[in-house]
């Protein structure tokens, strides 16, 4: 057997994560707030990127921004950097500018915290001020619910001072609106209200103290003969529980709360056709900073300040590359769904068609995972309000036809069926999905179940009513 050693060349096609696609796969799954933080984050990284404040800038056929009033002298092989980059969707063309007079329309009031709203009434009522520091104490630890997140015994230790007095001062909170507010368990919360509203009832005092499991779990039976009253007064004192706000804080804002959502584009009904228009505003917009132009210009190119900005500046277009390829993928998408989804933004629920990743894919040419990232996080605005891109794929159901249902227009039937049933006589689950079936869609009670679960609405033996 001979031995020998020899060159060959071979061709191999593999796919590397380069860092520069590495970081526009990462531009394109952030949603709009995210994507603004990481520019601002890249702006203090790259001194050779700027941001535009007002218009956008003029860029002329190589891909670089147009100075009124000066002459482009440049000597440097731009086009060596951008013959990689150019794309017509990427050129930014002046506007016009616009003064616009100051709205107090565009002004959003700040919402009072549950915390305001009672310091407020506290400095009302309370004459004493050692009550009202120690009902400041308190009402500073509450938490979003409205319910007291310290003992008696531990607000006396933190204060030094009797457990009467945080007792006296807790029961000063305790009347203050919203009803409920302050307690330190659900029992108390609800006898506080049942008190306010001055209810006298002993029953459902001990109702309320005893046997909220039993009438969560629809035990009706059972309470009736602990009671020792009849069904329909368990019907009667249930209803009066329901009228009560287990979260009596909740109506209110909190620090970290987020108030609203801004939408990446918006769909616009024009004549008979939808037109989907990109919120440029959401992210700002990004130029090549002049001055470290010319300071390229002017260096020699095997300095080590020249490589600095020459790789800076590589960097930098990508980014810009990239922050457009974002925007026109989803824009591909979006007008995608559209063209699937017409029938909603017509009729409304009732129109929505199931709808996978993989159709929306296949038309606009990239990867399912493209439009998973595409999608993530980002939000359009419709005639029909303003919903999350996800909530445009759902999945179906096989009609008797061979047609589909989504699954939320099945819980919108499904919500009507049950506000019209009679609620001495409510539907049961496998009375929907018999009714469902004889309308030509193919659903299971115990997807109806889930259905009836997720839509918040309790079983026919909790709807019940006697």
């Amino acid at each position: 057997m001979q031995m020998n050693y020899s060159l060959t060349l071979s061709q191999t096609q593999k796919l590397l994560m380069t860092p520069e696609l590495r970081q526009a796969i990462t531009i394109l799954q952030l949603s709009s707030l995210e994507l603004c933080d990481y520019i601002e984050q890249e702006l203090l990284n790259n001194p050779l990127l700027d941001k535009e404040e007002d218009d956008y800038p003029a860029f002329s056929e190589d891909g670089m921004r147009v100075d009124e009033g000066k002459t482009n002298e440049d000597t440097i092989e731009w086009e060596e950097y951008l013959q990689d980059y150019f794309d017509w969707d990427f050129l930014r063309f002046p506007r016009e500018r616009k003064e616009e007079e100051t709205s107090f329309e565009n002004f959003v009031s700040a919402t009072q915290t549950l915390q305001e709203h009672l310091l407020m009434q506290l400095r009302l009522v309370a004459a004493d001020k050692k009550i009202f520091k120690i009902g400041e104490f308190l009402i500073g630890n509450l938490d979003k619910n409205g319910y007291l997140t310290v003992s008696v015994q531990e607000a006396a230790r933190i204060l030094k001072v009797p457990a009467e007095e945080v007792e006296k001062a807790l029961k000063v909170v305790q009347t203050l609106d919203p009803p409920g507010v302050g307690a330190r368990n659900l029992q108390e919360c609800l006898l506080i209200q049942v008190e306010q509203k001055g209810i006298k009832d002993p029953k459902l005092k001990e109702l309320i103290e005893h046997h909220l499991k039993d009438l969560a779990e629809a035990r009706y039976t059972r309470i009736a003969e602990k009671l020792n009253v009849p069904l329909s007064k368990v019907q009667e004192l249930k209803d009066i529980v329901l009228s009560l706000d287990p979260k009596p804080g909740r109506n209110f804002s909190s620090v970290n709360e987020t108030h609203y959502v801004v939408p990446d584009a918006v769909i616009e009904k024009v004549g008979d056709e939808y037109v989907v228009i990109m919120n440029d505003s959401v992210t700002p917009r990004l130029s090549i900073n002049p001055y470290y132009r010319s300071l390229l210009l002017s260096e020699d190119k095997e300095s080590v300040t020249s490589k600095f900005l020459t790789r800076k500046l590589e960097a930098a277009l990508w980014l810009i590359k990239s922050l457009e390829q974002r925007r026109m993928t989803l824009y591909k998408v979006i007008k995608a769904i559209v063209e699937v989804q017409r029938e909603f933004l017509d009729k409304g629920i009732s129109g929505l068609k199931p709808l996978t990743l993989k159709q929306i894919a296949d038309v606009v040419g990239v990867h399912e995972s493209t439009v998973s990232r595409a999608i993530s996080g980002k939000y359009v605005q419709t005639p029909r309000g303003v919903f999350e891109l996800k909530f445009f794929f759902q999945n179906g159901l096989e009609n008797e036809n061979g047609s589909s249902t989504c699954a939320e227009t099945i819980k919108k039937m499904l919500k009507e069926m049950i506000s019209n049933e009679d609620p001495y006589n409510p539907l049961s689950d496998q009375m929907i999905a018999d009714d469902l079936k004889k309308k030509g869609i193919r659903i299971s009670r115990r997807t109806v179940a889930k259905y009836r679960e997720q839509l918040g609405i309790p079983s026919s033996a909790k709807r019940k009513r006697y």
